[in-house]
């Protein structure tokens, strides 16, 4: 799964990647069971560009498509999983990636909520995030255009400008020849959704809201993503129990045939998720 030498096309790519991406143009016909280059295909947020995209090491899931299910999830839990990173921003880039995840999926959260007068913080986080990460003046560019669509209530700019931050992040780790930061910032996301999304599902439980978070596909993508990670993070003992964590996963959110989601079992996936939420956010000592 994974490359180590960046693909021939890399320039043309990272010019695709600092386009600005639409959102929600899925393509007709598409199964959450289709895969492309080993990624559920409706994770992957531009048609036009998927072709090109799915043959290079930095491709990663979509913050946005993750965060699509949860319309159907409403009323979200936003106090019971508060996200509360301390002030201090970590040293190890793959920990400001991983984090950088949580902060662009908290900010699909906030827009999802409207509560948009957390916006300003956020802007002010990512900021200095991707300024970290080295890719400062892309995450400005989007922060200034997030305060302008919270103060004019332009819910759909702000969720294209959070997908826009993800992907101009991505498109500085191209040049920089560092796949493992894209995947780890789309796993944050992931792992910010799940959370929200299996206690939403707990709190108010039917079998319809919990096969939106039992997809064992992306389970299954994200166990192989961790396992392909450069042995200096994969070998860090959180990412072991992640890796550990995510496989489980995998086999309890398959739904056999004839069968229904049952409480229980969304209890369990529930504090699972939690768990792995706090392995994410374990920084390097």
């Amino acid at each position: 799964m994974k490359l180590r030498s960046l693909a021939p096309r890399a320039a043309w790519l990272a010019c695709c990647l600092m386009l600005p991406l639409a959102i929600a143009q899925d393509e007709p016909g598409e199964s959450e069971g289709e895969r492309i280059n080993g990624i559920p295909a409706d994770l992957l947020d531009d048609p036009h560009l998927r072709e090109e995209l799915a043959v290079n090491e930095f491709t990663a899931p979509s913050i946005s498509k993750l965060f699509d299910t949860l319309q159907f999830l409403m009323p979200l839990p936003l106090i019971e999983t508060e996200l509360k990173l301390p002030e201090r921003m970590p040293m190890d880039r793959a920990d400001l990636a991983m984090e950088l995840g949580f902060l662009i999926a908290d900010g699909f959260l906030i827009v999802q909520a409207e509560q948009l007068e957390k916006v300003e913080d956020l802007a002010t986080k990512l900021t200095r995030y991707g300024k970290a990460l080295g890719a400062g003046d892309r995450v400005n560019r989007h922060a200034a255009s997030l305060l302008d669509s919270a103060k004019n209530k332009d819910v759909p700019q702000l969720k294209k400008e959070l997908t826009s931050t993800q992907r101009d992040v991505e498109a500085e780790l191209v040049i920089l020849r560092d796949a493992d930061l894209a995947h780890l910032i789309s796993l944050g996301g992931w792992i910010r959704a799940l959370q929200v999304a299996t206690v939403a599902v707990d709190n108010q439980f039917s079998a319809e809201r919990a096969r939106k978070v039992m997809r064992e596909d992306i389970a299954d993508y994200y166990t192989e993503s961790v396992a392909g990670l450069e042995p200096r993070i994969s070998e860090r003992p959180n990412y072991l129990a992640i890796r550990d964590l995510l496989a489980g996963l995998r086999r309890e959110m398959v739904i056999d045939e004839g069968a229904e989601p049952n409480p229980e079992e969304m209890k369990e996936i529930r504090e699972q998720a939690a768990k792995l939420v706090e392995l994410a956010l374990q920084r390097k000592q």
